[in-house]
């Protein structure tokens, strides 16, 4: 069975090349804010991982992320942000609101594929 991959980004072409560059590997879900991602978590359904946009209407991605870690059953899920932010305290705050990873858009889906399965290999191990 396929790993699941929720996609939360207001872009609907970074949705798209997420969900054709990583569909063969992993079941790609999106989302288009973090509002439509937290209630489709609290409907029950879950994720192996999640690829958080920041910049998002109704729900940004700091306030999703804290949501997804305060939430049973999903504290351990790891959280990739996506984002144009270049300051290095976008990236802190990323990290202290619960990301396992930052990638800076533009980005090279190779290289966020790559850094999808570190992170698998990383959980298998622990």
């Amino acid at each position: 069975m396929k790993k699941k991959i929720l996609v939360v980004d207001d872009e609907l072409s970074i949705r798209m090349l997420l969900e054709n560059f990583l569909g063969d590997e992993y079941e790609v879900i999106t989302k288009e804010n973090g509002y439509e991602a937290l209630s489709w978590l609290q409907e029950g359904s879950k994720a192996d991982m999640i690829l958080v946009d920041i910049d998002m209407p109704m729900l940004n991605g700091y306030d999703l992320t804290e949501s997804i870690r305060k939430q049973d059953g999903m504290s351990n899920v790891p959280v990739i942000m996506l984002s144009s932010k270049q300051k290095s305290s976008d990236r802190i705050k990323s990290f202290e609101v619960g990301a396992d990873d930052y990638l800076q858009k533009p980005f090279n889906p190779e290289e966020l594929q790559i850094r999808i399965q570190a992170i698998f290999r990383r959980l298998k191990v622990a």
